[in-house]
C-alpha cells in the first residue's frame, strides 16, 4: 500500500514537472523577442548605427539578424521590418496590431503627438475619418480639384516663362505652387506667387530641408535630453515650425472671425464647425489644437513631398536626356501642344506613368518609413513585440529590391513597363507606405505630380547647367527623409 503511495506521489510529481516545463516552454516562446546587437544604457546602439545613414546601418545588420530585429535609439527600443514580405505581414495583414505611430523623439518635439500624423488611439481614428471626409468635399480626388491643379500648372508654366531660360534653383516655384492646391483645400485659396508672408513660409520650409542635415539634426534621436539643452541648427528647425504653426494658428483665427456655419468655405471651417457641434463633449478630439495641428499636418504633407518629387524629378531628367525625348514624344502624341494636361490622359501615356513611378521608387523619399508602433502586445512570426514598441516597417528594402527592380540603384523606366510597352504595376511600389497609416493624400499627390511635370514638359526641354555626365542624382541623406541636391536649370520653351 506505502509503495503503491509512494509510486502515485512519484508519477504526479512527474506529470506536474512536465505540465511546469511545457508551460514555461510555451511562455518562453511566446516571450521571445526579435534579436538584435546588444546595447548600452541611455545611448543603446549609438555606436552600431550611423546617424547619417540609419537606412544602410539598417540594412547591414538585417544580413546579419534577418527581416525582424530589434535595435535601441538611445533607451527606446526599435523594431525593424526589412523586406516586403515582413513589412506586407504586418501592414496588412496584421494592419490593426500594427496601425499605431511610434514617436521620435524630433518627431515628437515637433508635432507633439497631436494632428493626423502623430496622434494614436481614438484621436487619431477621428480626426483620420473626418479628414478624409471633409478633404473629399472639398474636391479631393474629384474633377474639381484637377481643374485647379490644372490651373495652378498654368500659374507655373507662365512663371517658368518669365525666366526667359536663364538658369535658377526651380526649388522655390515647385513648391509654391504645389502649396496652392493644399491651401485651396485647407484655407479657401491660393496664395499670390509675390505674397510676402507666403514666400516667407516658403524660405523656412526649404531651410528646413537644409537643417535636417546638420550633425545635431541627425543625432537629435539619440540623445535628445542632451541636444535640448544645446544650441545648433537642430533648435532653429524646431522654431520654423513654431514659425509655421503661428502662421496657421492666425488663418484659424481669422476664420473664426468670419465664419459662416451654414456655407463652410474650406476644410477650418469645417473643422469649426465640428468644434461647436461637439461642443458639450468633454471628451472630443475635436479642439483648437487638435484643428491646429490637424491643418499643420495637412500643409507640411501636402506640400512638401509632392514638391520634392517634382524637383528631384526634374534633376534626374537632366541627367537622362533621352528619357525626356521620350516622354517629349509621348506628350506630343497623346496632347499636343494646344490643351492642357488631364488625368484621363494617363491611361494612355504608359512610358511617362512609368517614369513618375520610377522617380518615386528611385528617389526613395522615406527610406525607414514614418514609424509605427503595435498597439497590444504582438505576435509575429515566432515572436513577441510588446504593447506600443516602436516599429520602422522599412520602405528602401522593398523600393530596391533586385528581384522586383533590377538593377535598384539604376533610373530606368523599364522597371515599369512591360515588354509590350504597356504599364506594369507592382506589389513592390509603396513609396506612401500601405495599410491604415498609408498617407491620406496619396491620390491628391499622385494627380499632382502628372499634371505638373506634364505641363512643364508639354511647354519647356530642360537645360542643364553642367555636363549631364557631372549631375549628381544621389541623395542628400537625412535622419527623416532623402534630399535632392541643390541644382540650377534652364527651362527653354519647346
Amino acid at each position: 500500500m506505502e509503495l503503491l503511495g509512494l509510486t502515485t506521489i512519484i508519477l504526479l510529481a512527474c506529470i506536474s514537472c512536465l505540465l511546469l516545463f511545457a508551460a514555461w516552454r510555451r511562455i518562453s516562446q511566446t516571450e521571445k523577442e526579435p534579436p538584435g546587437p546588444m546595447s548600452l544604457p541611455l545611448i543603446g546602439n549609438m555606436f552600431q548605427l550611423n546617424p547619417w545613414n540609419l537606412a544602410e546601418s539598417l540594412k547591414e545588420l538585417s544580413k546579419k539578424y534577418g527581416p525582424v530585429f530589434t535595435i535601441h535609439l538611445g533607451p527606446q527600443k526599435v523594431v525593424v521590418l526589412y523586406g516586403y514580405e515582413a513589412v506586407k505581414e504586418a501592414l496588412i495583414d496584421q494592419a490593426d496590431n500594427f496601425s499605431g505611430r511610434g514617436s521620435l523623439p524630433l518627431l515628437k518635439k515637433l508635432f507633439e503627438g497631436t494632428g493626423i500624423v502623430t496622434s494614436n488611439g481614438e484621436t487619431w481614428r477621428q480626426l483620420r475619418r473626418f479628414a478624409l471626409t471633409t478633404l473629399r468635399d472639398f474636391g479631393m480626388g474629384k474633377k474639381s480639384i484637377e481643374a485647379r491643379i490644372q490651373e495652378e500648372a498654368g500659374f507655373l508654366v507662365e512663371r517658368l516663362r518669365n525666366t526667359r531660360e536663364k538658369p535658377f534653383d526651380p526649388s522655390c516655384f515647385l513648391i509654391h505652387a504645389v502649396s496652392n492646391i493644399i491651401c485651396s483645400i485647407v484655407f479657401g485659396d491660393r496664395f499670390d506667387y509675390e505674397d510676402k508672408k507666403f514666400l516667407t513660409l516658403i524660405q523656412l520650409m526649404e531651410e528646413n530641408n537644409r537643417l535636417q542635415n546638420s550633425v545635431q539634426t541627425q543625432i537629435y534621436n539619440f540623445i535628445p535630453n542632451i541636444m535640448e539643452r544645446l544650441p545648433g541648427p537642430h533648435k532653429t528647425l524646431i522654431k520654423n515650425v513654431e514659425d509655421i504653426n503661428q502662421f496657421i494658428s492666425e488663418i484659424v483665427t481669422a476664420h473664426q472671425e468670419s465664419l459662416d456655419p451654414s456655407c463652410p468655405r474650406d476644410f477650418i471651417d469645417a473643422f469649426i464647425n465640428k468644434m461647436e457641434q461637439e461642443k458639450g463633449n468633454n471628451h472630443s478630439e475635436f479642439t483648437a489644437e487638435t484643428l491646429t495641428r490637424t491643418t499643420l499636418d495637412l500643409f507640411l504633407a501636402g506640400t512638401g513631398t509632392t514638391s520634392i518629387a517634382l524637383r528631384y524629378g526634374l534633376l534626374i531628367l537632366q541627367k537622362h536626356p533621352h528619357v525626356e525625348e521620350k516622354m517629349h514624344q509621348e506628350i506630343d502624341r497623346v496632347i499636343g501642344r494646344d490643351r492642357s494636361p488631364c488625368m484621363a490622359d494617363r491611361s494612355q501615356m504608359p512610358y511617362i506613368d512609368a517614369v513618375i513611378h520610377e522617380i518615386q521608387r528611385f528617389i526613395d523619399f522615406l527610406p525607414l518609413n514614418v514609424p509605427h508602433a503595435v498597439t497590444k502586445d504582438t505576435k509575429f512570426r515566432d515572436y513577441f513585440i510588446p504593447k506600443d514598441t516602436m516599429i520602422f516597417p522599412m520602405l528602401s528594402p522593398i523600393l530596391k529590391d533586385s528581384k522586383e527592380f533590377p538593377n535598384p540603384e539604376k533610373f530606368d523606366p523599364g522597371h515599369f513597363l512591360n515588354p509590350n510597352g504597356t504599364f506594369k504595376r507592382s506589389d513592390y511600389f509603396m513609396p506612401f507606405s500601405a495599410g491604415k497609416r498609408i498617407c491620406a493624400g496619396e491620390g491628391l499627390a499622385r494627380m499632382e505630380i502628372f499634371i505638373f511635370l506634364t505641363s512643364i514638359l508639354q511647354n519647356f526641354t530642360l537645360k542643364p547647367v553642367m555636363d549631364r555626365k557631372d549631375i549628381d542624382t544621389s541623395p542628400i541623406i537625412t535622419s527623416l527623409a532623402n534630399m535632392p541636391r541643390s541644382y540650377q536649370v534652364g527651362f527653354v520653351p519647346r
